[in-house]
């Protein structure tokens, strides 16, 4: 590859994310792609160093999980820089969304072969997000895992909070507005997807893709946690609308209010509260694919 630079943005708090640097950096240089990096001092966030930077670089390549590329997703937006996504998280539903390999090399031969696809992105209150949004359990969850877990413990570490939190979780009431219609529910959890996988594996909708256009959501609409342990292989699966306690639809525009104002997961990440309105922005950023 020849001209512009790729800035490379690497989150050292990933998983995965500072013990691979010298390997990322290495397999760059061997895919012949030239690369700028930030300085360890700088205080930028991704989204504003891709900003500063997009005349003199000509994509983004982001080494990291869900997190990592959230935070960068703005300035994606901003700057329509193609992006190449090395999943070094914990999860890295995202890049399963997509078909990326795992492994490192593999997933810089990609960015090296030069094939894109332009993907949808959701938002949520202006805030955009890959993957999937939620309310309820999810976010919860999100404000119980530390990066120290995450780090320890991987995809265990989410297991272990999950259980102990299921354990004292209860419903709480919410309403919906979209395509017409105003719906009232009692949930444990809602999710909003614009990729297929999130939490570590799971599906949102079995056959959803960040290309079609639409968000996908669900609400567990359960009355004991225990339910949850015969619905997990559906969740994996994303077949849950089969259930009669799951609410399903898909849609271009959703608002969701709560009596109280709760907190909104995007990405694992938690950026706006209810009310919460969602739509899609559609073929919104160019991504580096199989």
């Amino acid at each position: 590859m020849n001209g512009k630079a790729a800035l490379l943005l690497v989150n050292p708090k990933s998983r995965r994310g500072e013990e691979s640097l010298p390997q990322v950096r290495e397999l760059l240089s061997r895919a012949g792609i030239n690369y700028v990096e930030l300085l360890p001092e700088s205080n930028e966030t991704p989204s504003e160093a891709i900003k500063a930077r997009a005349g003199k670089i000509d994509m983004v390549i982001v080494g990291g999980g869900d997190g990592s590329l959230n935070a960068a997703a703005e300035g994606l937006l901003d700057t329509g820089l193609s992006l190449g996504v090395l999943p070094l998280g914990t999860a890295n539903d995202f890049a399963r969304t997509i078909g990326l390999p795992t492994d490192l090399a593999a997933a810089i031969d990609i960015v090296a072969k030069g094939n894109t696809t332009l993907i949808d992105l959701g938002q949520a209150n202006g805030h955009p997000f890959f993957n999937v949004a939620s309310i309820g359990f999810s976010a919860d969850l999100a404000m119980s895992l530390t990066e120290k877990a995450k780090k320890r413990w991987g995809k265990l570490g989410y297991g272990i909070v999950a259980a102990r939190l299921l354990a004292s979780s209860r419903l709480f009431s919410a309403t919906l507005e979209h395509d017409g219609r105003v719906e009232g529910l009692h949930t444990l959890q809602m999710a909003v997807g614009n990729g297929r996988f999130y939490g570590g594996g799971m599906a949102v909708k079995a056959d959803a893709t960040a290309t079609d256009g639409l968000l996908d959501f669900y609400s567990l609409e359960v009355d004991h946690w225990w339910r949850l342990l015969a619905l997990l292989p559906s969740l994996r699966a994303g077949t849950q609308g089969e259930w009669d306690d799951v609410r399903t639809f898909s849609t271009k525009d959703l608002t969701i209010r709560t009596k109280r104002p709760r907190p909104v997961n995007l990405d694992g990440e938690l950026k706006t509260k209810t009310p919460v309105r969602f739509t899609v922005l559609e073929k919104a950023v160019s991504v580096f694919i199989p």
